[in-house]
């Protein structure tokens, strides 16, 4: 495989980290990076030497960043959407207010790099600004990696 998947997501907290409000997401942390972790196709995130990117806030004080690789897309795809990571989306309405554009954006990186916060949010400004396309898209829009695109005859 010549690229892994990258992706990012922010949220924008209802509150502080520390707050009643934010408790139950802060004490689900570890237990889903860790499910992250152990899934098929998972290759690296974002974190700092406490073990995730909560004190990371290169997108302001109030926005929590998630930045990841992945083999495939159906990998990604089956951790966000399946198991334990789902019962967690439900739930973001309590933690996170809505942001009025994008906040997730995925593209292929080359197998052995690691994007770094700079690129992505290159990369989710790009898809907020002309939408989906080759070089940033969404699981909806999804576009193949560049070694499964077919030459054109």
């Amino acid at each position: 495989m010549t690229h892994h998947l990258a992706q990012l997501n922010i949220a924008r907290m209802k509150a502080p980290l520390d707050s009643p409000v934010m408790a139950d997401f802060v004490a689900n942390l570890a237990r889903i990076n860790g499910l992250a972790e152990a899934s098929p196709g998972y290759l690296w995130r974002l974190q700092d030497e406490s073990g995730d990117a909560t004190a990371l806030r290169p997108f302001g004080d109030d926005v929590v960043v998630n930045l990841s690789l992945w083999r495939d897309l159906d990998s990604l795809k089956t951790f966000t959407y399946q198991g334990a990571h789902t019962e967690m989306l439900k739930r973001r309405g309590e933690w996170f207010d809505r942001l009025g554009e994008a906040h997730q954006v995925l593209w292929w990186v080359p197998a052995g790099h690691r994007p770094d916060v700079h690129e992505a949010a290159r990369r989710l400004a790009r898809l907020q600004e002309e939408g989906a396309g080759p070089e940033a898209f969404t699981f909806r829009h999804a576009h193949p990696a560049p070694a499964a695109v077919s030459p054109v005859a």
